[in-house]
């Protein structure tokens, strides 16, 4: 029975690397676009608004909220964004686009 303790191993270990699956970003962390060219950026409770204002606001691992400031899209409203996939998020706003996708940091 000894000779069979290696393929067990062995296939034990092929099966384990077929079904694991790369990390997926399960968060709404990260840098987000809209197709108008719209960007904000998440990390933690910390949010850089479409407008550029840093501030913080309501984390939750899948969604985040905040107080838009005023002259800023959704100014003097309340923001609402819910993590709908790997890459894409729902925000809730006046003046907002509805879905956004992730994009990489912005460059100058």
């Amino acid at each position: 029975m000894r000779p069979f303790r290696p393929l067990v191993f062995t296939l034990i270990t092929s099966l384990a690397l077929l079904l694991a699956r790369p990390a997926a970003a399960d968060s709404i962390d990260g840098h987000w676009c809209t197709e108008r060219g719209m960007r904000l950026s998440i990390s933690g409770p910390s949010i850089v608004t479409p407008g550029g204002a840093r501030m913080q606001g309501e984390y939750g691992r899948h969604d985040f909220a905040y107080d838009a400031p005023p002259g800023e899209p959704g100014g003097g409203g309340r923001v609402v964004m819910r993590l709908r996939g790997e890459d894409l998020m729902q925000v809730q706003a006046a003046g907002l686009d509805p879905l956004w996708r992730r994009c990489g940091p912005a460059t100058s």
